[in-house]
């Protein structure tokens, strides 16, 4: 008898020393409180954690740890708890602080578990500083943050384009229709059909190509010494989104005059004036050594519409620049006359080959000898549709390695009464 309560002495003996070795030896922190909330017992990773000796903790209240902002609605919180006290944990689902005794606070997690004696009813809580965890979840929050604003950007910015390219293959599919319904070729439309699968394919493939492995590229370069490269990609993606634009530009123009929602509204222009603000503007798409020169002779005011005229001298300086070397000239040469506005477009290119010249007004159209240049065949037809909107005629001459020359006439007429719809359209538009 006496053996057998010898053998659970020292069991429990080992047992009470297991429990002091786990106590003081916890990674975590452990307080152990009373039901009235005073601090009965802590171990040594709570003196570590909260900056207080054992004798600063002993028989003070467990709101001694916690902010002053948290401590009066804890102890409310807490006498609800000893209601119906359980194991439970805190700070998973909300930030709990608690404070230092030089008043500092730092993030925690607590777990909670009630136990009795014949002393009372007691909680012990087990206590974790989560202050690297935080900085953690913080660094990665604010790189998720950004990530998703790039991803945003990233998803607007194709969402957009997809948008346009829809749009434009919508305003593609409608003219389309009204081939088939105008000239009853089942062969001429299916020929259509081919070429703007072709050149769009081409076309778009080769700037969202660019876009694509610059904005990749651009990931990869993280510190201030990669900054040069950054810009470069950068106005890659610029010079394949603006080429983009064009390309968009042109099949929605293409849309447009289909649905005969284009029309022409003469309004007051100073022609001089306008086309030496045209050029400089173009200018800056030249080639180095490139130079465009402009003659105006005759009137300076004349009766045109400014939107349909701009885009036909655009589109025409745009050819002359990009199907000609680097050093030559283009000209520009105007008479603007009472009833008439004669405008030549003159470049020193590579000219038209004879056999593709009665076709280079048509759509989707481009001479054998363009190469690798970058064009839809879409912008002379364009350029036609409008001068002839504006009840004007376009020709050429061209050299095959000379250049070419269009000509292009327009009627010099004001919008008069006979029409006041669009007079008053021109003003508002003016």
């Amino acid at each position: 008898m006496f053996s057998d309560l010898l053998v659970q002495t020292r069991v429990v003996t080992r047992q009470i020393e297991m429990l002091d070795a786990l106590f003081k030896h916890a990674t975590e922190g452990i307080v152990v409180v009373k039901k009235s909330g005073t601090i009965v017992m802590v171990n040594p990773k709570a003196k570590e954690l909260f900056g207080y000796s054992e004798l600063d903790l002993i028989g003070k209240q467990i709101e001694t740890l916690i902010p002053p902002r948290f401590a009066k609605n804890h102890a409310q919180h807490r006498n609800q708890y000893m209601e119906a006290p359980r194991a439970r944990g805190m700070g998973h689902a909300t930030d709990l602080y608690a404070k230092r005794s030089d008043g500092s606070e730092f993030p925690v997690e607590v777990s909670l578990s009630p136990f009795q004696t014949s002393d009372g009813e007691f909680v012990v809580s087990f206590i974790i500083d989560i202050t690297e965890r935080k900085n953690q979840e913080d660094q990665i929050r604010k790189a998720n943050l950004e990530i998703q604003k790039l991803n945003t950007d990233l998803e607007e910015r194709v969402e957009q384009r997809t948008s346009e390219l829809a749009e434009a293959v919508k305003k593609i599919q409608e003219s389309q229709e009204e081939v088939v319904r105008a000239l009853q070729k089942e062969k001429e439309l299916n020929n259509m059909k081919s070429q703007f699968v072709n050149i769009a394919s081409h076309e778009f493939r080769t700037p969202l190509a660019t876009i694509l492995s610059s904005a990749s590229l651009i990931g990869r370069y993280n510190t201030t010494e990669d900054e040069e490269k950054r810009q470069k990609h950068v106005a890659r993606i610029k010079s394949a989104v603006t080429n983009l634009t064009e390309i968009l530009n042109d099949f929605l123009s293409i849309g447009k005059l289909e649905e005969g929602h284009i029309h022409s509204i003469p309004v007051l222009v100073d022609m001089e004036k306008f086309c030496a603000g045209l050029v400089e503007q173009v200018q800056g798409t030249c080639k180095d050594g490139q130079q465009i020169h402009f003659k105006h002779s005759g009137i300076s005011e004349v009766w045109l519409d400014k939107q349909l005229l701009k885009n036909i001298l655009f589109n025409l300086l745009s050819n002359g620049i990009k199907y000609s070397p680097t050093d030559k000239p283009i000209f520009v040469n105007v008479l603007a006359q009472t009833d008439t506005v004669a405008i030549e477009v003159c470049d020193q290119g590579i000219g038209i080959p004879v056999e593709d010249q009665s076709n280079i007004f048509d759509r989707f159209f481009r001479a054998d000898n363009a190469g690798t240049v970058q064009g839809t065949g879409l912008g002379l037809n364009i350029v036609r549709s409008y001068v002839e909107l504006m009840g004007g005629a376009i020709s050429f001459i061209s050299e095959l390695g000379k250049g070419t020359t269009f000509y292009v006439s327009l009627p010099n007429k004001e919008a008069g009464p006979e029409n006041p719809k669009l007079a008053t359209a021109a003003t508002s538009r003016n």
